[in-house]
């Protein structure tokens, strides 16, 4: 368990320089850095699978159709209804509705594993959800009033990419705890050619063709989110969703947006707000709350399947027939 939680914290520490790459590029455009981001994720996955080692080797198609799907869809798919959704209703009201992402998946990945009691999951959801709606209101109640078309517009985005990332936490981690789950590194490798794949419908809409003076600037951010934005934190994924319950998984998301806060923070040389440290502080007790439940939950389970005789039975003494 303490793996997978490293495993997904990892992650998380590296889907949160999102939140600063787009800023850190320009004048290239979101557009340049996904384009860029997700062909270099596909590129390292081709070139490691010059190693026999890292090939989609004795999966079947639909089981490899499944890994490139989730690496276009989850990658692309979403990049494009979250980008449009910012577009549209501005940066205030679609991170409100894409934040519910760990909640939901949680939600839904109990009721159907039932990895914890509901009564267990009260406070880590509530403070998890108390610290997004803090942060992310106060930066509703800043953000200027657009046309209610748009804004219509871009909640409908919004809710499509929640969606796309829901299916895609589902999909992933049923694939990796099935009884014949394929190899983490060769399952990466597969997402990672969905995503390049997906990426080449995004050229029409870059500024390639522009002459930008800071290009080893923009090359540098490419790299560092195509090889560990992308690549290594799908790998972390990947061996966080085997590890663990999705019910817990999906909460440790919520770190992507603490990460994605400090780094902002960082780079735009600043302080949070009190908002911010609030929102910050009641994710990051509900996230414990979290971990601390399913930790006691996976040690009472270990206790009950071991019954009475294990008390009896002395660490150095062998068992025998």
């Amino acid at each position: 368990m303490l793996i997978g939680i490293l495993a997904g914290l990892a992650t998380c520490a590296l889907w949160g320089l999102t939140f600063v790459a787009a800023r850190a590029v320009e004048p290239f455009t979101t557009w340049d850095l996904a384009i860029a981001r997700y062909g270099i994720f596909g590129l390292a996955s081709a070139l490691l699978m010059l190693d026999r080692r890292f090939r989609p080797i004795g999966m079947t198609r639909g089981r490899a159709a499944i890994g490139l799907m989730l690496g276009g869809l989850g990658y692309i798919g979403y990049f494009v209804f979250a980008a449009y959704a910012v577009k549209l209703a501005g940066a205030a009201l679609p991170p409100l509705i894409i934040g519910t992402m760990p909640i939901l998946i949680a939600l839904i990945a109990n009721r159907g594993d039932a990895a914890l009691p509901w009564s267990h999951l009260t406070i880590p959801i509530g403070l998890i959800a108390a610290g997004l709606l803090t942060v992310n209101l106060d930066t509703l109640s800043a953000a200027p009033v657009a046309a209610r078309s748009q804004i219509i517009a871009g909640l409908a985005c919004a809710g499509a990419a929640l969606a796309i990332w829901v299916v895609y936490g589902l999909v992933n981690a049923a694939v990796m705890r099935s009884a014949d789950a394929p190899d983490g590194l060769r399952w990466t490798g597969l997402q990672g050619l969905g995503a390049t794949i997906g990426s080449i419908l995004l050229l029409p809409f870059s500024s390639f063709g522009e002459t930008h003076a800071s290009l080893s600037n923009f090359i540098g951010w490419a790299l560092l989110m195509g090889l560990a934005g992308s690549w290594a934190a799908t790998f972390f994924w990947v061996v966080a969703s085997k590890r663990l319950p999705l019910a817990l998984a999906a909460q440790l998301i919520v770190a992507e947006t603490v990460f994605g806060l400090f780094y902002g923070f960082v780079f735009e040389m600043r302080w949070p707000t009190s908002a911010e440290w609030v929102g910050c502080m009641l994710e990051v007790l509900g996230l414990s709350a979290g971990i601390a439940a399913f930790g006691r939950h996976a040690g009472s389970a270990r206790k009950t399947s071991a019954g009475p005789l294990a008390s009896q039975i002395s660490p150095d003494q062998p068992l025998r027939p």
